[in-house]
């Protein structure tokens, strides 16, 4: 096998009343737990960006904008992605896709997964995200972790009250991001 993995969880939400840093905390603590990948979390009310306004598109990789020039240095840096969505209006965020966006080559040739939360626990919004990494050359994968009912998900310490089933959904997710990962990582080295 290849060196060990990195990969980065991206909390697409930034609202200041979002539920979606409980779900995250609970995939990143989980996934420090593993063994076999490396984990950063990522969130994107941090990065606070412009939306997409760069003279050329991102597929030709000319960043001007220096935070830009910084976002993709840190997506360059990871193997694979977790991204953590809400579902907005049967979609995703526009935060997120503009994140999504602003790149492009950084992106390539890596896996995603998806904890979703929100309406239809994020279903809709996960099948719109599916489509977006096909076009970004990225494989999406299939294991997902949908939290139903987020406002009573978790318990008032921020703890998930159906812990186990989550955690047995979490990991299936995580061994097809980590197989998805060193298949795509060893083809990233070879070309």
């Amino acid at each position: 096998m290849t060196k060990e993995l990195k990969i980065q969880i991206i909390l697409g939400s930034t609202r200041d009343a979002r539920q979606g840093e409980k779900a995250a905390k609970f995939i990143y603590e989980f996934a420090k737990k593993r063994k076999d990948f490396s984990v950063e979390y990522i969130d994107l009310k941090e990065w606070n960006f412009q939306f997409l306004n760069e003279a050329s598109p991102p597929s030709m990789g000319n960043y001007s904008d220096p935070k830009t020039k910084k976002w993709a240095s840190k997506i360059n840096e990871s193997d694979g992605y977790i991204f953590v969505t809400p579902e907005y209006n049967h979609g995703y965020s526009a935060v997120l896709k503009n994140a999504l966006d602003l790149i492009y080559k950084e992106w390539n040739n890596k896996p995603g997964a998806f904890v979703s939360y929100g309406g239809a626990a994020g279903s809709r919004a996960v099948e719109q995200l599916r489509q977006v990494l096909v076009e970004l050359q990225m494989a999406p994968i299939r294991a997902q972790v949908m939290i139903t009912s987020i406002w009573t998900a978790f318990d008032s310490k921020g703890e998930l009250i159906n812990k186990e089933m989550y955690e047995k959904s979490t990991n299936a997710m995580f061994d097809q991001l980590v197989w998805w990962g060193h298949a795509l990582k060893s083809a990233r080295e070879k070309t």
